[in-house]
């Protein structure tokens, strides 16, 4: 008989402890977000920015211990521009574990940087993606000017098929450096990256159309701080 209650016990011990590692794993699974709610974040983030009205969350101890004991879970991905004037952290008023964000000069996406994005896509379960651009991008200068000294012929050969666009549009055969130009080659450089990652097999393309990822587009005012978002 008391073999019997032996058994029985080390059976609901074994039980107990089994529940207890399935609530821990659970407490670290990415959780379920909704794209359009976490777009309106980063849309009222910029406001706060661009109006003075910062709230800095996510910026605690207790946030960075948080994120030390149980992982990450962005919200959203960020592939903007290496320029130092537009830090998203900053610009969408984010703190801590809430924005996974990759820059490049001209947020260009080349394979390290969709890798990138598919590990916080893929595996801590970002929703949102916005590929920004901005005012004044030295990266798209170049690719208007057409400098090719050093390594910057990478970044010119990614934009340039953007100022070609721009030019056809335009029934141009050259282009200009005017501030309406430079601007109207930045967005279309954003669509330009936007349909590359949308068009990324196996993983992004699978994500989306699956619609656990949705790919936006923004465009950076200097002056202003406001961040405007690209239609398709």
């Amino acid at each position: 008989m008391k073999k019997i209650w032996l058994i029985i016990f080390v059976l609901l011990l074994n039980g107990l402890t089994f529940a207890k590692q399935t609530t821990k794993h659970a407490k670290h699974k990415a959780p379920v977000l909704n794209p359009q709610v976490e777009l309106q974040k980063l849309i009222d983030g910029n406001k706060r920015f661009a109006t003075h009205h910062l709230k800095h969350p996510d910026e605690s101890v207790a946030r960075r211990i948080q994120l030390a004991r149980k992982g990450q879970h962005p919200f959203a991905i960020i592939l903007s521009c290496s320029d130092s004037r537009l830090p998203p952290e900053i610009i969408f008023d984010e703190g801590l574990g809430d924005l996974f964000v990759v820059r490049i000069a001209g947020n260009i996406a080349d394979d390290a940087v969709i890798a990138s994005i598919e590990y916080a896509a893929e595996h801590l379960g970002a929703s949102l993606l916005m590929v920004l651009g901005h005012e004044k991008c030295g990266a798209v200068n170049a690719a208007i000017a057409n400098q090719r000294e050093g390594h910057i012929s990478a970044l010119v050969d990614a934009i340039h098929s953007a100022v070609e666009d721009v030019q056809a549009s335009q029934g141009k055969k050259q282009a200009d450096d005017s501030p309406q130009f430079h601007e109207q080659v930045a967005k279309a450089n954003v669509k330009t990256v936007i349909g590359r990652l949308r068009a990324s097999e196996p993983i992004l393309a699978h994500l989306i159309a699956e619609k656990k990822l949705m790919v936006v587009g923004g465009y950076y005012h200097l002056a202003s701080g406001k961040v405007s978002l690209l239609h398709d």
